[in-house]
């Protein structure tokens, strides 16, 4: 019988136990999670009609691999689509529509391009000379700032790519890896001798199919799908370990040794879904050195629940992000309770403020009451808020965001192989590794369980 250790028990941990626990017998699962919770950075606030998420959001719909899960443990009913709408950016004081046809900020098409007011005609010229441009050398990797500054001009970076990046990878735009995050971008621009022409020719066809939300979510929040993977796993004689710090994990023979509470614990493989900087604990070797020194950004998540009667917003759209060239604490706002329909009683509105930019300490160093007054002071410079908002929750994520620089994947690829050849059997999972949205995080889990079955 093989048995495997799984240290954490986030949505990487619990999928690796789930995928690796169906269906077969002849393997032994243990969990540790340090917490006394299962689920890492998800968590609801379920209460009075309210289905508020406090760590991720949401989810993309066409990464399929979260989906695919929901669908093996029975929820594939629970699932729950956004409301379309206007997305806007907020740049020299005002909020701008994302102009149609962009992607991620991007032209897709020269038209809606033309007249965003997101830009001045300066600004648009500079961006179209990405047409005549040869294309940009590349060797091993480069900025995501770097490369669109020069297909693309400073405008379109600052006012546009860089406020919808940042909502997914909190890293500054001058560091972030290119071809960690957006090799797409640099693959059309190789192929057609322009991004700008790549992105019109790969764009998919216009549809007479109506519009529907990119993102999913559970009627009952995410919380109640790692309920249920936590049920499943449960019933399939996975040994889910709360409150259980591990301590040690070193060599033996045939395996791993793992102190937990000053207990040792023999295992065939370890599967680690830590955040990286726990990693320093178990690991001293030379060939780990990036990740003591690869940053994370804190954020903060800041909910606000309102009467009708008390926010005057009759913007038809979802919510905004926020250019880096304002002064404000958030970074982005969702008007909730347009988006989510399931997430907002009759008669109230529900605002979630985003806080937390790389290299600031406002989620550091400001109380929890600072931050819900620096919020309501940005987004009273955009809609008409009266009073104090009757609910409002603060949840700091202290380093929750992890920054892939300049060169990342090359380093996790050159640890991924130190690993399998120093500490076969251990494998390095999760958001520091390679992506950092839940389906990632499952996709990632799957492949790691699917390898230990294939080599018992």
């Amino acid at each position: 019988m093989t048995k495997v250790a799984i240290i954490g028990a986030g949505i990487s941990g619990l999928s690796a136990s789930y995928y690796l626990t169906e269906g077969n017998q002849d393997i032994k699962v243990d969990v540790f999670e340090k917490a006394g919770h299962a689920g890492g950075k998800i968590n609801t606030y379920r209460k009075n009609g309210y289905v508020i998420e406090l760590g991720p959001e949401s989810y993309l719909s066409r990464k399929e691999a979260l989906t695919d899960l929901a669908k093996d443990i029975g929820m594939e009913q629970d699932l729950v689509r956004n409301e379309t709408g206007q997305a806007y950016i907020y740049a020299n004081h005002k909020l701008h529509p994302v102009p149609p046809g962009t992607l991620l900020g991007v032209p897709t098409e020269i038209g809606p391009f033309l007249t965003t007011s997101l830009l001045t005609p300066m600004g648009k010229v500079r961006a179209l000379l990405d047409l005549t441009k040869k294309k940009m050398p590349l060797y091993t990797d480069i900025s995501a700032g770097r490369f669109f500054r020069n297909r693309l001009g400073d405008e379109v970076l600052e006012n546009l790519i860089e406020p919808l990046l940042s909502g997914v990878y909190s890293t500054p735009i001058d560091s972030l890896s290119l071809m960690s995050t957006y090799p797409n971008f640099k693959h059309q621009e190789e192929k057609y001798g322009s991004l700008i022409r790549g992105m019109i020719k790969s764009k998919p066809p216009k549809s007479n199919t109506k519009k529907v939300g990119q993102f999913f979510q559970f009627k009952n929040g995410l919380i109640s799908f790692i309920e249920r993977l936590q049920e499943k796993v449960t019933a399939q004689n996975v040994n889910l370990n709360l409150n259980s710090d591990v301590e040690n994990i070193e060599k033996a023979e045939d395996g791993y040794k793992v102190t937990v509470g000053g207990v040792d614990k023999f295992y065939d493989e370890v599967i680690i879904t830590t955040p990286h900087f726990q990693y320093k604990r178990w690991f001293d070797d030379k060939e780990l050195e990036y990740f003591k020194h690869m940053p994370a950004t804190s954020v903060a998540t800041v909910v606000m629940g309102f009467d009708k009667s008390q926010v005057i917003n009759d913007i038809d759209g979802t919510g905004f992000v926020v250019s880096r060239n304002m002064d404000t604490a958030i970074t982005a706002c969702t008007w909730t309770n347009k988006k989510w329909k399931h997430s907002t009683p009759e008669g109230k509105v529900l605002l979630r403020a985003y806080v937390g930019r790389p290299g600031d300490f406002v989620v550091e160093e400001k109380s929890e009451e600072d931050i819900v007054r620096l919020a309501l002071k940005d987004l009273n410079k955009i809609m008409d808020i009266k009073g104090e908002p009757e609910l409002q929750i603060v949840t700091k994520l202290k380093n929750s965001m992890p920054n892939y620089n300049v060169g990342h994947k090359e380093m996790i690829d050159g640890i991924q192989d130190y690993m399998e050849e120093t500490y076969p059997g251990v494998h390095l999972i999760g958001a520091s590794h390679y992506a950092v949205g839940l389906p990632d995080c499952v996709k990632g889990a799957k492949e790691t369980a699917d390898k230990i079955l294939q080599n018992q």
